[in-house]
């Protein structure tokens, strides 16, 4: 995935403990993480059959099912993680959110593990993560970044990913509510390393103890380490409300 995936379940305590210890400091940014948080990839199947499509085959729905079962246990960009990474691929698996060719490498290679019997089909899949139409923005998304850009608090992604993902908000009519983009494979840190946050906070020159970090994951949670306070919600499928009118909660000054 373009994020590293992480259990979704938070250390204890974690939302109720930082949502707590948000709420008592004024919050100036709002960092989020991408995938889980954002946005989510599209449905499995529509995957299968829009990459199938552009490699001009046309799947029948039990094929398309099957194979997306089997693509998602092999690893899928956007989750979830692989059943087993094979040894020629664990360089590139290790390195994916570091740079763009390893990323692309290793989900290339875990999805040629799947024998489709369509040519340039791994490619393919791989394409349409790189591409909006590939995922799908949660509907509460573009509210919270707009109230948060009305309230004058400014807003960063902070993203485990191997490719630029601002085309996508570009694309999506986001683009104006983002301030900055902390990129794995730009910045060369990985969450839950604090280096990553610190460089978003840097971006908007704001002090980490007046920031709050929203993500779905553990390692979304390393930013308390680096003085932020931080919000963990639970990834939704794609098209479904995520929670995020959680963060106006904790963000925007009371009435």
């Amino acid at each position: 995935m373009p994020d590293h995936a992480e259990p979704r379940d938070a250390p204890d305590g974690i939302a109720n403990a930082t949502r707590a210890g948000a709420s008592r400091r004024p919050v100036e940014a709002v960092l989020f993480d991408f995938h889980g948080t954002l946005a989510q990839v599209e449905q499995a199947h529509d995957w299968v059959v829009a990459a199938a499509a552009s490699c001009g085959v046309s799947l029948e729905r039990m094929r398309a099912t099957a194979l997306a079962d089997r693509l998602l246990t092999a690893g899928r960009a956007g989750g979830p993680l692989p059943a087993r990474v094979p040894p020629g691929l664990a360089e590139l698996w290790a390195d994916r959110d570091l740079y763009e060719h390893a990323h692309r490498a290793a989900y290339t290679g875990l999805a040629e593990t799947v024998d489709a019997g369509i040519e340039g089909f791994a490619e393919a899949l791989y394409e349409r993560v790189l591409v909006p139409d590939g995922w799908v923005p949660y509907p509460d998304t573009g509210p919270v970044l707009t109230a948060l850009r009305d309230a004058g608090i400014k807003v960063a992604v902070v993203s485990n990913i191997g490719f630029d993902i601002r085309g996508h908000f570009a694309a999506w009519g986001l683009a104006e509510l983002v301030d900055a983009y902390a990129l794995s494979y730009e910045v060369g840190r990985c969450k839950p390393d604090p280096g990553i946050f610190l460089r978003a906070c840097g971006m908007l020159r704001v002090d980490p103890e007046r920031t709050l970090m929203v993500g779905d994951t553990p390692a979304d949670a390393g930013a308390v380490a680096a003085g932020c306070g931080v919000l963990v919600l639970p990834a939704a499928g794609p098209g479904r409300p995520s929670g995020l009118g959680a963060v106006l909660d904790l963000a925007l000054p009371a009435p």
